[in-house]
């Protein structure tokens, strides 16, 4: 069985790979700041997209998407302004999506991508 740690850098990692596989160019991974982490910061065309990836083994706590609470979305637009300002503007658009991924008992990992969720 998976820790938390294991199973989050496993969701992240297919995150990576659905995201390059629809299209999206993936800018950062795991950008850190003293105020919290992005997960992923990935480029679509003359959009910036921060995406905020949530993983989880069953939805005995609520779907992955669900854990994505207001007070997460506010953090995580605090933070893409920290990465904006320190990034060579100027951007056009921004956007906030999550990839919900949920590994079931067969392993295989059922993706859900909100775009613009937030």
């Amino acid at each position: 069985m998976a820790t938390h740690q294991q199973l989050g850098a496993r969701g992240e990692d297919i995150a990576v790979r659905y995201l390059e596989g629809i299209g999206l160019e993936v800018v950062e991974r795991n950008w850190r700041h003293r105020t919290g982490e992005l997960d992923i910061v990935a480029r679509e065309g003359d959009t910036v997209v921060f995406v905020e990836v949530k993983t989880r083994s069953g939805i005995g706590y609520g779907t992955p998407a669900e854990a994505v609470t207001y007070s997460k979305q506010t953090r995580i637009r605090g933070l893409a302004l920290y990465w904006l300002a320190l990034q060579q503007g100027p951007w056009v658009q921004i956007r906030f999506d999550v990839v919900a991924i949920l590994v079931g008992r067969d392993d295989t990992p059922q993706i859900t991508h909100v775009r613009a969720a937030f």
